[in-house]
């Protein structure tokens, strides 16, 4: 069985955005794929999903719950904590699959972070991007490489071309790379 249409993104070849209400499954989908890529295309990672702080937990228990072969780590925590956690994790051997992270960790971590070519680098509450002049969005965005991208979010764009043109950049930043040109096309005013 396929994972839905995080697999179809995937099959295409291209990134994307899961969005639906809140409660309708984009957690259980995306760790489906992963398990899916792991366990029937031998891709294992390594792939980051980035959460707010307070579902870390939770991602945590999904994984166990529903993909148990899949290598899960949290990387989150004090200095002290971080540092025992790059030792275990952030090595070249790569001793897990999955990095589950929070926003904070992203910019505060981002030199141990990017020297990895993610698989897959996964946002929870992919909303968060709207805003491409943010600190998250720019270290996110202009740091990290990653094959895909996967924004998961059950908050709808409120009618801004600026907040879509952010998302699409985050997502083909080749494709999208100027938003005084997407603005300009898409200009409802214009002609």
């Amino acid at each position: 069985m396929k994972p839905g249409p995080c697999w179809s993104l995937y099959e295409n070849g291209v990134s994307g955005i899961l969005a639906d209400e809140m409660g309708l499954g984009k957690t259980l989908q995306t760790i489906s794929l992963l398990g899916y890529l792991s366990e029937y295309r031998g891709i294992t990672g390594p792939h980051m999903v980035v959460v707010p702080k307070s579902t870390l937990g939770n991602w945590m228990n999904e994984f166990k719950r529903w993909c148990p072969m899949i290598r899960p780590f949290k990387f989150h925590g004090n200095q002290e904590a971080r540092a025992a956690q790059k030792a275990k994790y952030l090595d070249p051997v790569n001793a897990f699959d999955v990095c589950v992270t929070s926003y904070e960790m992203v910019i505060k971590e981002k030199n141990a972070l990017k020297k990895f070519h993610w698989r897959y680098i996964i946002i929870d509450e992919g909303h968060r991007m709207k805003n491409a002049n943010s600190k998250f969005a720019q270290t996110l965005g202009n740091l990290y490489t990653a094959k895909r991208r996967l924004l998961l979010t059950g908050t709808p764009l409120q009618n801004d071309l600026h907040e879509l043109w952010a998302l699409l950049n985050f997502l083909f930043p080749d494709v999208f790379p100027d938003s005084a040109k997407f603005d300009a096309a898409f200009d409802r005013g214009a002609g």
